[in-house]
C-alpha cells in the first residue's frame, strides 16, 4: 500500500472539514490547525482552498464518468447495467464519504471548473437515463416515467455518504447487492 503524500493528506483532511462545516465555513487556517502545521506551510503543497475543492470534486466526477463508460460499453442487459451503476456508487462512496459530501454539497463553489463539472454530471445522468430508456424499450423495465426512475435511483445513491459512515460492519459488495435488489427489482418486469 502506497503511503499518502502530504498533498493527499491535506486534501483528505480538507474533505473531512468541508463535510463537517461546509466549504464556505472552512478557512486555510482551520485546515492548517487540523493538520498541526502553520497556514503558510499549506501553500507549499496546495495553491488555494479552491484548488483543494477542485481536486476533490473533479476527481470523483471523473471516476463516475470513467465508471459509467465501462458500464455503457458492457454487453449486458439494462437491468445488469443499472446494478453496475449501483455498485459504482457504493464503491466510490464507501472509499470516500467525505469527498462525496463535497461533491453533493459544495459543487456550486467551483469557480473555473464549474462548467466542466456540470457537463460531467449531466453526461453521467444522461447515460443512466439512456440505460433506463433502453430497458423500457426492451421490456426489461416497466414503462413508467423515466425521470422519476432516474430521480429515485440517484437521490438514494447520492445520499449514501450520509448513511455509510454510520455502518461499522459495512460490506460494499453486499450493500450494492441489497440496494440493487431494492432499487431495481421494483422497476424490473421480471421477478
Amino acid at each position: 500500500m502506497k503511503s499518502e503524500t502530504r498533498k493527499e493528506e491535506i486534501i483528505a483532511t480538507a474533505a473531512k472539514l468541508f463535510k463537517e462545516k461546509g466549504y464556505s465555513a472552512v478557512t486555510m487556517r482551520d485546515l492548517a490547525s487540523e493538520l498541526g502545521i502553520k497556514a503558510a506551510s499549506l501553500y507549499n503543497h496546495i495553491a488555494s482552498k479552491q484548488d483543494i475543492l477542485k481536486a476533490i470534486i473533479i476527481s470523483i466526477a471523473e471516476a463516475f464518468t470513467k465508471g459509467i463508460k465501462l458500464v455503457i460499453a458492457s454487453d449486458i442487459s439494462s437491468i445488469e447495467k443499472l446494478k453496475q451503476v449501483v455498485e459504482l456508487h457504493v464503491n466510490i462512496t464507501s472509499y470516500n464519504t467525505n469527498g462525496m459530501a463535497s461533491l453533493n454539497n459544495d459543487w456550486m463553489h467551483l469557480e473555473d471548473q464549474l462548467e466542466y463539472y456540470l457537463t460531467l454530471r449531466s453526461n453521467y445522468e444522461n447515460e443512466i437515463r439512456c440505460i433506463i430508456e433502453n430497458g423500457i424499450s426492451e421490456g426489461e423495465i416497466v414503462d413508467e416515467n423515466v425521470e422519476v426512475i432516474l430521480f429515485s435511483m440517484l437521490s438514494t445513491l447520492r445520499s449514501l455518504y450520509l448513511w455509510i459512515p454510520k455502518k461499522e460492519d459495512l460490506n460494499p459488495k453486499q450493500l450494492a447487492k441489497s440496494l440493487s435488489q431494492i432499487l431495481i427489482k421494483g422497476i424490473s418486469q421480471t421477478s
